[in-house]
C-alpha cells in the first residue's frame, strides 16, 4: 500500500466512524477536509465511490469500512 492510499485510508476510517446521523454534504466536507489536510487527492471517481459506500453505512453498519483503491500526493498550490 502506499503512502499515499494508507493516507486517504486513515481519512476515510475516520470519516467512516462519525456519527451516522450527519448529513451527506457533511461527510463530503469532512473527507475532502482530511485529504486535503493529509496532503492527498483522489480522483473524482474514487472520490464518488467512497462516499456512496459511507454513506451506504447507514442502511448497513455491517458492509464494512470502503478501501480506498487509489491515493496520490497532492500537489503544492502557490496561492
Amino acid at each position: 500500500m502506499s503512502a499515499a492510499v494508507e493516507a486517504a485510508q486513515k481519512v476515510v476510517d475516520t470519516v467512516t466512524s462519525w456519527d451516522y446521523s450527519a448529513t451527506d454534504e457533511k461527510i463530503e466536507d469532512k473527507l475532502l477536509e482530511g485529504l486535503q489536510a493529509a496532503g492527498v487527492s483522489v480522483s473524482d471517481t474514487e472520490r464518488d465511490r467512497l462516499l456512496d459506500e459511507i454513506s451506504a453505512l447507514k442502511q448497513d453498519e455491517t458492509a464494512g469500512t470502503p478501501q480506498v483503491q487509489e491515493a496520490r500526493p497532492s500537489s503544492a498550490e502557490v496561492v
